[in-house]
């Protein structure tokens, strides 16, 4: 499974992208159920634009792509972002 995941905004403004292929690695199937998970709709709340020097993410998985911001971000969501930013260092 390939994630992507591309952050932008922030205090800089500087676009990252950062991609993880999933193939292959022991916890693969923890990745595939966090994953389907980020892809559903963050929870309703905040209906104003993007907060001001907050973060906009765009998650992709196998071709399947949802975008998002904060504060308006699911927990699967926000635990994929990380893991990915993190793994993709």
């Amino acid at each position: 499974m390939r994630i992507q995941v591309v952050r932008t905004g922030g205090f800089t403004g500087i676009e990252r992208h950062v991609e993880v292929d999933t193939s292959g690695l022991a916890d693969e199937a923890e990745w595939q159920a966090l994953a389907q998970l980020a892809l559903r709709p963050g929870p309703p709340g905040h209906t104003g634009g993007p907060v001001r020097d907050g973060f906009s993410y765009r998650i992709t998985v196998d071709g399947r792509t949802v975008s998002c911001q904060e504060p308006n971000l699911s927990d699967a969501q926000r635990a994929l972002i990380s893991r990915v930013l993190k793994e993709g260092a």
